[in-house]
This record gives C-alpha cells, sequence and structure tokens, in this order.
C-alpha cells in the first residue's frame, strides 16, 4: 500500500515545511518543555486598526473638530489616566474588558508606534512589521528568526498558527509552523475509518521513522512525516480542553480557545499566532454601533474570556499577549464616515508580569503643520516609538533571547519598560 502527504494528513499537519534531524527526539522532549515555557501570544488586528478610536485623546478639542460624526463622546470613553505630557486618555467603550486589565495594573498601552515613512500598504505594512525590517520585507519573519535560534532540535509543536496560511512573523529557515486552524479537524486523514484507519497510520508511521543520510530527499519526507505524526495526539487533547469560563462565540474566541487549550494541556508549544480582521474602517465606523463599535466588542470580549481564563488556572503569570496592526489611520475623518489609511498606531502588551501603564506620549490634533507630533501636514501620527523596541524588550526580557542577533541591529535604547 502506498501512501502520499497529501492521502494521510489534512489541515493543518500538511503546514510543516521543513525536515527535522531527529524526530523521535523531538516527540520525547515535547512535554519537558512545554511546562516552565513561557508563553507569548501575538494577536493581530489586520486591516489597519484606528488607533485614535481605540485609545483616545478625549479632551483635546481638535478631535471632536476633525471628527464630527465618528468621535467618541468625552462622557462614553473608559478614562485610564494621563500620559506623561498630560494628555487625559480612555478606552474605546466597549473595551470594558480590557479596562478592566488595565485597572488590574496588567495592560500596558503604548503610544505612537511605528516607523519612519511609514507604508500604507496593507501587504507592505504587514510585511514590515513581520520581518521588522524596512528593506527586507520578503525575508525571514521576527518570531521566526527567534525560532530558528533555539537549540535543536526543537519541538515541532513549539509554534501554532491558528490561520491556514503561515504569516510572515513566523516564516522561519530551520522551524517548521503548523497552521491549526481548529484543534478538532487536525487529524489523520486516510482512505479508511476505524480499525483500517489505525493500521494505516501505524505503516505510515512505520515507513517514515526510516531517514537515510545517504538520500536527502527521502529522508526530508520522512522527518517531516514523523514529525507531523507525532503532533496528532497531542493537539487531539487540546480538542477535549473545557475553558474556566465562556469565550465569545466567533472565530476570534474560538482561537483563543485553543490556544488556552494548548497552553492548560502542556503540549510544548510557546509562541502562538492569532489574527481577527475587519479593520480596513474606510466607512461607517460608527460611534454606539456599526463596524468598528463591533470590532472592538470582539477584541476586547475575547482577550478579557482569555485573561480570565488563563488567570483562573494559573497560567497568566507565563502569558505575555501583544496586540497590533499593520499602520494606523488618518485623523480626520473621510466623507464616508470612515478613516483612511494612516501612520503611526498603538500597541498592547497584556498578561499576569506586565507593568500596566500608558507609555509614551499621545499626539497633539492641531493642524497646524509645524506640528511636531504629526506629519504629511498634520494629517497623520508620527511615531515617537519604535516598533521594533517593543519586539526587543519581549524578546530580552520576556523570551530571554538576544534581541540584536533576532532584529539585527539594537533597538533597546527606546524600547518602554513594561516588563
Amino acid at each position: 500500500m502506498s501512501f502520499s502527504r497529501r492521502q494521510f494528513v489534512k489541515g493543518g499537519v500538511t503546514a510543516f515545511t521543513f525536515g527535522f534531524a531527529a524526530p523521535q527526539a523531538i516527540c520525547d522532549i515535547a512535554f519537558a518543555q512545554g511546562s516552565a515555557a513561557r508563553n507569548i501570544v501575538v494577536v493581530y488586528l489586520s486591516g489597519g486598526n484606528d488607533s485614535l478610536s481605540t485609545v483616545i485623546p478625549y479632551r483635546d478639542p481638535n478631535y471632536t473638530t476633525r471628527r464630527p460624526t465618528i468621535a467618541v463622546p468625552a462622557a462614553n470613553v473608559l478614562q485610564i489616566g494621563t500620559d506623561s505630557s498630560g494628555v487625559e486618555l480612555g478606552l474605546h467603550p466597549r473595551l470594558t474588558g480590557l479596562k478592566s486589565i488595565f485597572d488590574a495594573g496588567r495592560l500596558a498601552v503604548i503610544q505612537r508606534t511605528g516607523y519612519a515613512n511609514q507604508s500604507r500598504s496593507h501587504f507592505t505594512g504587514f510585511d514590515i512589521w513581520g520581518t521588522a525590517s524596512v528593506t527586507n520585507t520578503s525575508g525571514t519573519g521576527w518570531l521566526g528568526r527567534y525560532l530558528d535560534s533555539q537549540r535543536m532540535p526543537v519541538d515541532p509543536l513549539v509554534a501554532w498558527n491558528t490561520q491556514r496560511e503561515t504569516p510572515r512573523p513566523l516564516m522561519a529557515r530551520l522551524v517548521g509552523v503548523p497552521a491549526i486552524t481548529s484543534p478538532a479537524t487536525y487529524a489523520f486523514s486516510g482512505a479508511n475509518t476505524g480499525t483500517e484507519g489505525t493500521y494505516e497510520r501505524t505503516a505510515q508511521t512505520r515507513i517514515s521513522s526510516h531517514v537515510p543520510v545517504d538520500r536527502p530527499h527521502l529522508a526530508f519526507v520522512n522527518s517531516t512525516t514523523q514529525a507531523a505524526l507525532g503532533t496528532l495526539d497531542r493537539v487531539a487533547t487540546v480538542a477535549a480542553y473545557r475553558p474556566a469560563n465562556t469565550y465569545p462565540n466567533n472565530g476570534f474566541g474560538q482561537a483563543l480557545t485553543a490556544v488556552a487549550g494548548a497552553m492548560n494541556k502542556q503540549i510544548g508549544t510557546k509562541v502562538f499566532w492569532v489574527q481577527t480582521g475587519g479593520f480596513d474602517t474606510h466607512a461607517t465606523q460608527g460611534v454606539n454601533q456599526g463596524a468598528y463599535f463591533n470590532l472592538m466588542a470582539t477584541l476586547g470580549d475575547g482577550l478579557k474570556a482569555f485573561y480570565d481564563d488563563l488567570t483562573a488556572q494559573g497560567l497568566m503569570s507565563s502569558t505575555l499577549v501583544l496586540v497590533y496592526s499593520e499602520f494606523g489611520r488618518r485623523i480626520s475623518e473621510n466623507g464616508s464616515s470612515g478613516t483612511d489609511h494612516g501612520a503611526g498606531a498603538n500597541m498592547m502588551v497584556l498578561g499576569g508580569s506586565v507593568r500596566g501603564g500608558i507609555y509614551g506620549t499621545a499626539p497633539n490634533l492641531s493642524l497646524d503643520p509645524a506640528n511636531p507630533t504629526l506629519e504629511n501636514n498634520a494629517g497623520d501620527v508620527k511615531y515617537e516609538t519604535d516598533f521594533r523596541s517593543v519586539y526587543a524588550k519581549i524578546l530580552d526580557s520576556w523570551l530571554g533571547s538576544n534581541s540584536v542577533s533576532v532584529l539585527g541591529a539594537d533597538y533597546r535604547a527606546g524600547a518602554p519598560n513594561f516588563l
């Protein structure tokens, strides 16, 4: 009986694209790596989030002047205090969950993040943030390079991508990252089921256990197969996970439930990628209803459920969540009650070990072309904190890596001290 790689795997298993030098050893070390590891969950807001509707300088008179129909009224914002420049700030009224995490001292809001001459392209912007480079945007990702820096061999489940395609940040040279959109459907797929299906899987496991050093292409296929098969049972345990509280019944909530399950079952994963879209809000952003109101509900409710779940399990202290988007949006609303592609934005970091608070300064929204906090004739927010300094802080202080080596330059000097 012959098998093709496509026949015996489906879903995320097919996303393994790199061979592993010692497949059996990888499977054996998985649980040893997982129990004490620090986790990072990257939440990407696809489409370019309107940062001025997320973290709102509600006392700035130019905020309502420049956004006559989409400005959140001052009475509705969730006040979080003032930044170092004295600007009063508040969260979007639908971010009640994040407000409670902020009040607990575990949410860091980092204002005006970005880079010089920011791209307004979704694709280019995503790749710049993904590679941490403005010049080599087709290279490996910053998280991929971190994974490559780990001592080999690494567990084939060291990272988990909840999307169907590997995002740029997770692209690596040596480490393959599985795409597991649902642990319940991540399974061995053969021509038969039941007992015969078990025989097929056993046969394939035996076939792939042979890794001939003199036949590199066959060794590549067999080692990849062995690694993929070695993950199936561990991922299956995640499908049986029952959280401590209820998550929102949407794609974002389901992805975060799977992440929490992987941590709970200690399957060896330490890097997670979660994505939620719809943030390209060129029209009808809305204030108390509409597209943006719903986006904030999805984000805030999902992250609060995740935070509460991990806190109840005692796992939040070993977990860090990074939230970002590929760019911010323009300051003034457009003719469709929306906002167009802009520049500087904000990032958020939350977790049980995070020093919560407001980092960086808010922009002054004055239309004066000489306004130093704005750019493009006062049309866009000018960045103050290089986004790569946030990566550097996470790599050095959380993941125990060398940020200079991973990022290819030293961004530590400008890193906000949220850890």
